[in-house]
């Protein structure tokens, strides 16, 4: 189905204005490109969130912003929560008690729900083929808690868990490549987005509810608090991130790799690293080697994508 932008713009927004998020934020940016798109293709959805920013900027009781069926779960158990609410449907529906109107079943959850805490449960329904899309919301840290790092933080970024001082230079591993364990998990269907690159994160949207068995997006999300840049930076943050190939866009469907969007011209990443506080350090003469390891990182994770999309 074709993204007919126009038809999109004239809906009412699932996630009504007024919330908590914080200026520049780009979770709601996100949220509301992915129920666009299902709502667009005419299907109803149901979405569940685990706490976190989105939860608790979107759902201060006794009010909430959203428009859809919406349940808040523990941070871990999210993604099994919503699988259980999916295969309930489906049972209902063969029973002949309710009508099968194909209702989508969203996941919304931040990378330390997603990276850590909730790793497990993911992994079973990728295991059990529940027919969930889980999109994570990646600002790579806990901001929600204060900004403590997770699994899905960079080499080198200050986080208040991997200070900057003499003898720790921020955080001294790199970020897990959770798309690739989704792959060899046996997901049918995984991708990278960004809030900037709007077509192509609504491609993947219809995609991947469209199918059969459980589906992933990993989105980037910009936190102008936690990464240190102006909150009017987030979009343009959010393609610095593909240009530089710190985050770049691809799809895997069934095992096969497909790169969605190649930068035009692929820039260093020092330009990244200098646009954010949370790597100023690593301008320093003294912690060089580092943003040098993270071009060689990028670079390599680049070399081998291509390959795997040839």
């Amino acid at each position: 189905m074709a993204i007919k932008l126009k038809e999109i713009c004239n809906q009412e927004d699932k996630i009504a204005p007024g919330h908590r998020a914080c200026h520049g934020c780009p979770e709601t940016i996100i949220v509301r490109q992915v129920l666009h798109t299902i709502t667009a293709m005419g299907k109803p959805v149901i979405a569940a969130s685990p706490t976190g920013c989105l939860e608790v900027c979107t759902s201060p009781y006794p009010q909430t912003a959203w428009r859809v069926p919406w349940i808040h779960n523990a941070f871990e158990n999210v993604s099994s929560t919503l699988a259980a609410a999916w295969s309930t449907y489906k049972h209902f529906v063969k029973l002949g008690k309710i009508e099968d109107r194909d209702v989508k079943f969203v996941v919304f959850g931040g990378d330390g729900a997603t990276y850590d805490i909730g790793l497990q449960f993911i992994s079973g329904v990728i295991e059990r083929g529940q027919h969930i899309l889980y999109v994570c919301l990646n600002n790579e840290a806990y901001m929600n808690t204060g900004t403590q790092r997770s699994g899905a933080t960079p080499l080198g970024a200050w986080t208040t868990t991997t200070p900057v001082g003499k003898v720790v230079p921020g955080k001294t591993e790199h970020r897990k490549d959770i798309v690739g364990m989704f792959v060899a998990n046996g997901i049918p269907y995984a991708a990278q987005a960004a809030p900037h690159a709007w077509r192509d994160l609504m491609t993947k949207v219809q995609k991947a509810v469209s199918i059969e068995g459980p589906s992933y997006i990993d989105v980037i999300a910009p936190c102008p608090r936690g990464w240190r840049f102006p909150i009017d930076q987030t979009i343009y943050m959010s393609r610095l991130a593909v240009d530089t190939c710190m985050w770049p866009l691809y799809e895997v469907e069934n095992g096969k790799y497909r790169i969605t969007t190649r930068p035009l011209e692929k820039k260093p990443v020092i330009e990244y690293l200098k646009a954010q506080g949370r790597f100023g350090h690593l301008l320093l003469p003294e912690n060089k080697h580092i943003a040098d390891e993270l071009q060689r990182k990028v670079d390599q994770d680049w070399e081998e994508l291509q390959k795997r999309a040839r």
